[in-house]
């Protein structure tokens, strides 16, 4: 599904369906920068986020600019989101994000985004974590909420300032999006004319 010029779409990959026979056919698509990057990740299930979440991001991009997704070339950015090297594209915006089994990126035409997803755990020690991440107002925005709903909300709040830093704007318009097994939350410097677009994805080779 092709992005409009004034929206944004969000696109959700499982890796659970995927083993590293799959994703390994993806590798020659990375750059060298890539690549160098995807070597120095120790664990396993850091490689497949990694490489899902670039092959991701190339086939959303894709859909944006109608160029193969084979032929979109990502440069690594250290402390930063990779650049595509389009120069025809400077108003364009994408952010990448993963949780466990997810990886999931955000792409528009004219807004930048920050995306943040965080897989929805009830056994961390939430009032531990909230004095530690939140400041004062939100800690009372917390405590104010639902107790049945402490979990969702404790990550909302969290995926939305996760988000924020992407996008380096605290002013940001943020939209939150329902999943059961995550906390979804998409920040743009800009108002959509219409809600993103929210789209379970699999991995495809054209």
């Amino acid at each position: 599904m092709k992005t409009q010029p004034d929206e944004a779409s969000i696109y959700l990959l499982s890796l659970r369906a995927l083993n590293d026979v799959d994703l390994s056919a993806f590798l020659p698509w990375l750059s060298s920068s890539e690549v160098q990057r995807y070597q120095h990740f120790i664990r396993p299930e850091r490689q497949q986020q990694f490489l899902a979440g670039r092959i991701l991001l190339r086939q959303a991009l894709s859909s944006l600019l109608g160029l193969p997704a084979s032929e979109l070339e990502l440069t690594e950015q250290p402390g930063s989101a990779p650049r595509l090297n389009n120069p025809e594209l400077t108003h364009a915006g994408f952010s990448l994000s993963h949780s466990g089994p997810w990886v999931a990126c955000a792409v528009s035409a004219t807004s930048k985004l920050g995306l943040d997803i965080e897989l929805l755990n009830s056994g961390r020690d939430f009032s531990a974590l909230a004095l530690q991440a939140f400041n004062t107002d939100e800690n009372a925005w917390l405590a104010q909420q639902d107790a049945g709903n402490r979990v969702r909300d404790f990550y909302q709040l969290w995926t939305t300032k996760e988000a924020q830093i992407k996008l380096n704007a605290a002013s940001a318009q943020c939209m939150h999006f329902p999943h059961p097994e995550l906390s979804v939350t998409l920040c743009s410097d800009t108002r959509f004319a219409s809600p993103p677009q929210f789209l379970l994805s699999s991995l495809s080779a054209k």
